[in-house]
C-alpha cells in the first residue's frame, strides 16, 4: 500500500475544520505526554519507536481500518520507517513531513475582522506552540505585533496584501519563543518597538513603547494605543486597536492569566499583575475583543480557528479574573506553577540580543508547548 507525506499546513486545516485524524505518535512516552498535536476530533496511540524495531504486527489490532492514520515523530525519520512497515502490512498511511519540529513552526493566518475606517486585522495561529501573532493592514501599510522567528510568512503575507511593513511591536520581552520582530524590522526598514522597562539589557536600538503611544498605520488613522500592563514582565504593554480589539500580550488569555515568574520575579510582580488585570483592564470597555499572544488548549479556538473573546465575557468566566482574595491570587500565580518553558533563560537572552544561536539551536530551544499561563 502507499506511504505519503502530510505537511503541517494540511494538518492545520484539519484542526481548524474540526476533522478527524488518527495519530500514531512514535516518540517516547514522556515527550508525547508533554506535547502533542491537538485536534478536537483527533485520536491517539503512543508507541515509542524502539518498541517497533522488530515490526508492527503487535499493534495492528490497535489501529483503525476505516480512519486516516498519521505517523508522527520528532524529526521525520522514525515516522517514515514505521509508516513503511505499516504499508508492508497493507495499510495506507501518512507521516508528518518534518516531524514535530515542523509542526512547531507552522503559522496559520486567520482574518479577525475589518477595521472601522478601512483595513483588516489578522491573527497568525501557531497551533503547535500556542503562539499568536498579529498584523494590522491599512491603506498599503502594515504593523506586526509579537512576531515569531519564522519571519518569511509575515513579510510574504504583507506583500500579498500589497502592504509595506512600517512598524513592528513586541508587547514584552518574550521568554517562551524567539521573537522575529527585530529581524523583520531590519529586513523592511520598519520601526521596532519594545517596552523600555523590558529592554534594560538589550544590545540593540529600539523605539520606546510607552503608555499613551499612538502609532498611525496607513492613511486611515488607525491608532494603536499602548496600555502599560505589567505583571507577566515589568514592561508588559497591551494595545487597543481601533477601539475594538485589546491585544493583551501574555497578561490575559481566554482560559487563563499570565504567570509572573519567568524572570525570577514572581513575588515582586504579583501585585503588578493583579493591578493590571483587576484595575487597568476593568476600566476598559467590556466590548473589546481580547486577542492574546498565546493560548493553552485547543478548546480556546473559535469556530473560525481564531483565538479571542469579549473582555466582559472573560471577566464573567475566566477564573483568574474572579479571585477576591489577594492571598489566593498570589498563591495561584506564584505556587504550583506548570513547568517553565524550555530554555526560557536562553530565549530571553536571545531576545535581548546577547546571544545569537544558529537556526537548529533556535528550533531546539523552542520545542514544547506554551507555558506562559496559569489557570
Amino acid at each position: 500500500m502507499s506511504v505519503k507525506p502530510m505537511n503541517s499546513k494540511e494538518i492545520a486545516q484539519k484542526v481548524m475544520n474540526r476533522e478527524g485524524l488518527f495519530i500514531l505518535d512514535v516518540r517516547n512516552a514522556d515527550a508525547f505526554e508533554d506535547w502533542k498535536i491537538e485536534g478536537e476530533k483527533f485520536e491517539y496511540l503512543n508507541i515509542p519507536y524502539f518498541e517497533l524495531l522488530d515490526g508492527v504486527e503487535e499493534i495492528m489490532d490497535q489501529l483503525p481500518k476505516d480512519k486516516e492514520i498519521l505517523v508522527v515523530c520528532a524529526k521525520e525519520g522514525s515516522s517514515i520507517m514505521v509508516a513503511e512497515m505499516l504499508s508492508d502490512e497493507g495499510m495506507d498511511v501518512s507521516y508528518l513531513e518534518g516531524g514535530m519540529k515542523a509542526w512547531s513552526e507552522h503559522l496559520e493566518p486567520v482574518k479577525v475582522g475589518e477595521l472601522t475606517k478601512g483595513g483588516e486585522l489578522y491573527q497568525f495561529v501557531r497551533l503547535g506552540k500556542g503562539c499568536l501573532s498579529y498584523m494590522v493592514v491599512s491603506n498599503g501599510e502594515a504593523a506586526i505585533v509579537d512576531a515569531t522567528r519564522m519571519t518569511d510568512i509575515f513579510i510574504d503575507f504583507a506583500k500579498e496584501k500589497g502592504a509595506t511593513i512600517t512598524n513592528v511591536f513586541d508587547t514584552h520581552l518574550h521568554a517562551d519563543h524567539i521573537s522575529g520582530g527585530r529581524n523583520i524590522a531590519e529586513a523592511t526598514n520598519a520601526t521596532y518597538w519594545l517596552p523600555p522597562k523590558d529592554a534594560e539589557e538589550v544590545t540593540f536600538e529600539y523605539a520606546a513603547l510607552e503608555d499613551g503611544n499612538k502609532v498611525v498605520i496607513g492613511n486611515t488613522t488607525i491608532d494603536i494605543t499602548a496600555l502599560y500592563s505589567p505583571g507577566h514582565t515589568i514592561g508588559s504593554t497591551s494595545f487597543v486597536i481601533d477601539e475594538k480589539y485589546l491585544l493583551s500580550g501574555d497578561i490575559l488569555f481566554v482560559d487563563s492569566i499570565g504567570r509572573p515568574d519567568l524572570a525570577g520575579k514572581a513575588e515582586d510582580w504579583v501585585a503588578d499583575l493583579r493591578e493590571s488585570l483587576y484595575k487597568r483592564y476593568k476600566d476598559l470597555s467590556m466590548e473589546l475583543t481580547v486577542l492574546p499572544a498565546h493560548f493553552m488548549i485547543i478548546d480556546e479556538l473559535n469556530e473560525d480557528g481564531s483565538v479571542g473573546e469579549k473582555l466582559g465575557t472573560l471577566f464573567a468566566k475566566n477564573h483568574g479574573l474572579n479571585i477576591e482574595s489577594e492571598e489566593e491570587f498570589r498563591k495561584l500565580v506564584s505556587e504550583n506553577l506548570p513547568p517553565q518553558p524550555n530554555a526560557y533563560q536562553e530565549i530571553r537572552e536571545t531576545n535581548m540580543g546577547k546571544v545569537t544561536p544558529d537556526e537548529e539551536k533556535q528550533r531546539e530551544m523552542e520545542i514544547g508547548p506554551n507555558r506562559c499561563a496559569v489557570r
